[in-house]
């Protein structure tokens, strides 16, 4: 058996401080920003490209197939993504990933209002996201 690999696993090596940051800044980017600020910033400006995609889907489908059925998962899809978005967000980052999410929510919302306290949100939600997905450091700051 080759164990050549193995140095890659200790921790002087790096090798788990890049994981965590490539975790992190995933979870920041794909459920932060993207599903907290993005649909605040949407809901802010009365906006929801997601309906307005779908309804242009729904349409070419009922022209071209016009089966009630197409039309009703079309009408419940939307509904379907949300609750599978925040089933992702909850398992990469537990109920602190959840708290990010919604003041990036926030952020987005009030960016119209003053974007000052939107940049600030938007800041406090970055850090509670990484913390969400960094658990050791966030398990030596809450002292659990």
């Amino acid at each position: 058996m080759n164990w050549m690999w193995m140095h890659r696993l200790r921790p002087e090596t790096g090798f788990f401080k890049d994981t965590m940051a490539k975790k992190s800044r995933t979870y920041i980017w794909q459920f932060v920003i993207g599903l907290g600020f993005l649909s605040g910033l949407w809901t802010a400006i009365g906006i929801d490209p997601q309906e307005m995609i779908l309804n242009i889907l729904g349409n070419a489908a009922g022209s071209v197939y016009s089966d009630p059925a197409i039309r009703f998962l079309l009408l419940i899809l939307p509904t379907i993504l949300f609750i599978l978005s925040i089933l992702g967000a909850y398992k990469k980052g537990k109920v602190l990933g959840l708290i990010s999410v919604i003041v990036a929510y926030f952020a987005g919302l009030s960016i119209l209002i003053s974007t000052i306290t939107a940049l600030v949100f938007l800041g406090i939600a970055i850090i509670i996201g990484y913390l969400a997905t960094n658990r050791r450091l966030a398990k030596k700051l809450t002292g659990t």
